[in-house]
């Protein structure tokens, strides 16, 4: 369980710190193809997820199940969820990699806050048909 709540303090983390960074503005996928463009699609999801404190997206649409599932015993994803996103204005991310393999994939997140940029690792996983946010390196 730390484990997770360390999770989702590390997402809401990247969403708080780059809160002030971009007023409304979504993460570009316009440069990928393929899987690749649906990873990018995932975070710009989250990015606008985020933005709106939209709980109920984040977990059901952006989050992966084996995050949502583990939130279960601290009152759910949402109500996880909510209180530290109410700090968030806007969540502003500009993707510069993304590195596929098999069903789990990389994406490095560039964000600036204060002048200064930062580099975030988020881990996903192919669900379905559909990319899902598991972590933060």
């Amino acid at each position: 369980m730390l484990g997770v709540r360390r999770l989702v303090a590390g997402l809401c983390a990247l969403a708080f710190a780059t809160g002030i960074a971009a007023c409304g503005e979504t993460a570009s996928t316009s440069g990928f193809k393929g899987e690749e463009h649906n990873v990018a699609e995932t975070v710009s999801s989250f990015q606008s997820d985020a933005t709106a404190a939209d709980e109920k997206k984040l977990c059901e649409n952006d989050l992966a199940a084996t995050l949502t599932k583990s939130l279960q015993g601290s009152g759910g994803c949402q109500t996880a969820l909510k209180n530290q996103l109410r700090e968030v204005d806007a969540l502003g991310l500009t993707i510069e990699t993304i590195s596929i393999k098999g069903k789990g994939a990389l994406a490095k997140v560039k964000s600036a806050y204060s002048g200064k940029s930062r580099v975030t690792a988020l881990t996903l996983v192919k669900e379905g048909s559909h990319w899902k946010i598991s972590g933060v390196q």
